[in-house]
């Protein structure tokens, strides 16, 4: 049995509405639309989202823990809404608002210019760079999109990094010749 597909999910303020295996899920920050397989069956209980199997095999009890899963993002996505963090490290490495997108100074001989998907949002506060949305997937997939303009080098550590992440570093030339 799933541990996490048994756990109910907190509606908080959400209106779930089906129509066959179409679920659409609406909530002050807006609206997201799933098509779950046959292999599920939702339901409400006294504000709760419940999610079960419709029969005990593999295929079912391989998508029970997983589209509860993405019913309880969608949830969380349309009530409170995603945010992925972003930060520039890097001497004159800059960002600024262009638009609806981005343009990224950040080491090459031209500047770069980044346009998020439809339904992401993309701000700058203090530096860093905070990707938007009530889908989890896309914030994800665009802060990753970001990040590969100018991944992290393994030796100063410069580039864009998402906020809090730890970079190792390798040791130089200098270090590897007076070791050895």
């Amino acid at each position: 049995m799933s541990r996490i597909g048994k756990k109910p999910i907190e509606l908080n303020g959400a209106t779930i509405e089906t129509q066959g295996h179409v679920v659409n899920v609406k909530g002050a920050k807006g609206e997201l639309t799933l098509d779950i397989p046959d292999h599920i069956t939702i339901e409400i209980k006294e504000g709760k989202l419940i999610v079960t199997p419709v029969s005990e095999g593999r295929e079912a009890r391989a998508q029970w823990g997983l589209w509860r899963s993405l019913l309880a993002n969608a949830v969380h996505g349309v009530t409170t809404g995603f945010t992925r963090e972003l930060e520039l490290v890097g001497v004159g490495y800059r960002v600024q608002k262009k638009g609806e997108g981005l343009e990224l100074a950040v080491g090459y001989s031209h500047k770069v210019d980044f346009l998020p998907p439809a339904g992401v949002e993309l701000n700058i506060e203090n530096g860093l760079i905070k990707v938007t949305g009530i889908d989890k997937q896309k914030v994800g997939q665009t802060a990753a999109n970001i990040r590969r303009v100018r991944p992290p080098e393994p030796y100063q550590g410069k580039g864009i990094r998402y906020a809090g992440e730890q970079i190792t570093l390798k040791p130089g030339k200098a270090a590897k010749a007076s070791g050895g």
